[in-house]
């Protein structure tokens, strides 16, 4: 079997993500949502043998992107113009 990291939420045995030999995802939290330095920890597991679990840095999630501009229209004014959208 191959070496693939694993995450795990701090004192917990049973992961709650798998990923290949360099990375994983945590997925799953709401956008602005602020993780502590060790709330989650990673492992790497190559069958049944595991590594010590390390603390995974802080971080925030990021918020989404905003929708792009729809129906934008412009209208002609005496010094340049007004921009609309939706």
């Amino acid at each position: 079997m191959a070496k693939v990291l694993k995450v795990y939420q701090k004192g917990n045995d049973k992961e709650i993500a798998t990923g290949d030999a360099t990375s994983v995802a945590i997925t799953g939290l709401a956008a602005g949502t602020v993780v502590a330095d060790g709330d989650y920890q990673v492992a790497y597991v190559d069958g049944d043998q595991s590594s010590d679990k390390v603390d995974v840095p802080g971080f925030t999630v990021l918020t989404a992107k905003p929708a792009d501009p729809k129906d934008v229209k412009t209208t002609a004014t005496a010094d340049g113009a007004s921009v609309s959208a939706d």
